[in-house]
């Protein structure tokens, strides 16, 4: 089983490189939208908070929809990789369209202006991340191939989110010269050509060989009864809920933190510089303790624990007055977060097979939508509640803060994801998937196949 599933190193590559462009689009979004509105659009707190709630009821439908959509593709592409030829270059537009800011417009006009495009950017980004998400269960059934190219995506996304940290602050300085909207734009249309290319690459060398089941028109009822039994996908969205309240969260905080909290915008690339090789490091060391562990589950509990406890003690170090400490503990942090990230992807594709294997269905595309909704889901709420929790202190965009609103910005920069992340650890200690168990249930599926054949 292992030779027939093997993948070449090309397409583990175009597959991480899928990541890459997923990034400079959702990464530039979750770290500088927020700030962008605020301090660039002028557009007050309470508003911001409001549409990142309300946008996940729109995700809440769009999410299962595309999901089910894409499992019923049929082309002569396969079912996912045609998402990615025709969503990237579109979403590429709107992302551009969400950066184009009117300073000068009346609040109301901001106010939908950045209701329209983002709900649209958040559709078209599900119409593209949700099938690549899902295309890595189309590609191989073993599990050693599966947990390689979630080694390739998470390094190659490490890569990126360090580069896009880095230069981002810098190049919007250099792009605008002096005007913060011209600065965003420019990267916007930047950062959504290297979206579409990255995915038009990714579609190019990945194929899909794993076989479709036979058509399945199911109610969503029915469908999602399923999903119920499917105890370790229940972990697993469970996960994803916790991964995205504390890292979209805390990277909406980041740029707050380092403007207002140190003072110095540019420390924030001077954060990236140090956390980029222990993040690719630690993305790389996935597949050594899921080795040990032969669970993917406990392998993202060791690494989330690891995470939250770095994390927590970096509140009382500073770039300022303790560097090293500071910088040592960013590193860790991100070393572990990296191994992490990296197992609570390769878990989804394995929860796809167990499900077809307790009930008979196999929709993979309706699967990942949940897990895509459910660290939505987290986005919303982490950036939500640190945009209502600053409006309340009395923030005032590009202005001197009161010790509230500082408080808060070093404690989400810290304590807060550092006690969640070891929240999360302990909800994954329940995962009980092994690679044991997983090679018997694909077995048994592959011996169903033959049977129903026969």
């Amino acid at each position: 089983m292992k030779r027939e599933g093997r993948i070449p190193l090309l397409s583990k590559v175009a597959y991480g490189m899928g990541d890459v462009g997923c990034n400079f689009s959702w990464m530039f979004v979750s770290n500088f939208l927020m700030i962008f509105y605020t301090d660039v659009f002028g557009i007050g707190m309470g508003a911001v908070a409001t549409l990142m709630l309300v946008s996940r009821l729109w995700d809440a439908v769009n999410d299962p929809v595309i999901g089910a959509l894409s499992d019923r593709t049929k082309s002569r592409w396969g079912r996912y990789r045609p998402w990615l030829l025709f969503g990237a270059p579109i979403t590429a537009l709107i992302l551009i369209l969400v950066f184009w800011a009117h300073p000068d417009w009346p609040q109301a006009a901001k106010i939908a202006y950045m209701s329209a495009t983002y709900c649209l950017l958040v559709l078209g980004y599900t119409s593209v991340n949700l099938p690549y998400g899902t295309l890595c269960g189309a590609m191989t059934q073993d599990i050693d191939e599966r947990a390689s190219l979630n080694t390739s995506r998470s390094v190659s996304a490490m890569i990126a989110i360090g580069v896009i940290n880095i230069v981002t602050v810098p190049l919007i300085t250099w792009f605008g010269r002096g005007s913060a909207r011209v600065g965003y734009l420019s990267v916007a249309i930047l950062y959504g050509t290297i979206f579409a290319l990255c995915h038009l690459f990714c579609f190019s060398k990945t194929r899909e060989v794993v076989e479709a089941p036979a058509e399945q028109k199911l109610p969503l009822g029915t469908q999602l009864k399923a999903v119920l039994k499917n105890r370790p996908y229940l972990l697993a969205l469970l996960g994803q809920l916790l991964f995205g309240f504390v890292l979209y969260g805390r990277n909406a905080d980041l740029l707050y933190y380092f403007t207002y909290v140190e003072g110095d915008a540019n420390l924030f690339s001077f954060y990236s510089m140090a956390i980029i090789v222990p993040s690719i490091i630690g993305a790389a060391l996935f597949p050594m303790v899921f080795r040990w562990t032969k669970n993917k589950g406990w392998t993202a509990s060791i690494f989330a624990a690891l995470t939250g406890v770095s994390m927590f003690f970096l509140y009382y170090v500073s770039p300022g007055t303790t560097p090293v400490g500071f910088y040592v503990l960013a590193g860790l942090s991100q070393f572990f977060f990296s191994g992490f990230n990296t197992a609570i992807y390769a878990i989804i594709p394995d929860c796809v097979e167990y499900g077809e294997w307790k009930t008979g269905i196999r929709n993979d595309g309706f699967q990942y939508a949940f897990i895509s909704l459910g660290n939505k889901l987290g986005m919303a709420l982490g950036t939500s509640l640190l945009a209502l929790a600053l409006g309340s202190a009395g923030y005032v965009a590009n202005s001197v803060q009161n010790p509230q609103v500082l408080s808060i910005m070093k404690h989400g920069f810290s304590t807060i994801p550092g006690v969640l992340w070891i929240v999360t650890a302990i909800a994954l200690t329940f995962y009980r998937l092994n690679k044991n168990q997983y090679n018997a249930i694909v077995e048994e599926l592959q011996a169903r196949k033959q049977n129903a054949s026969s």
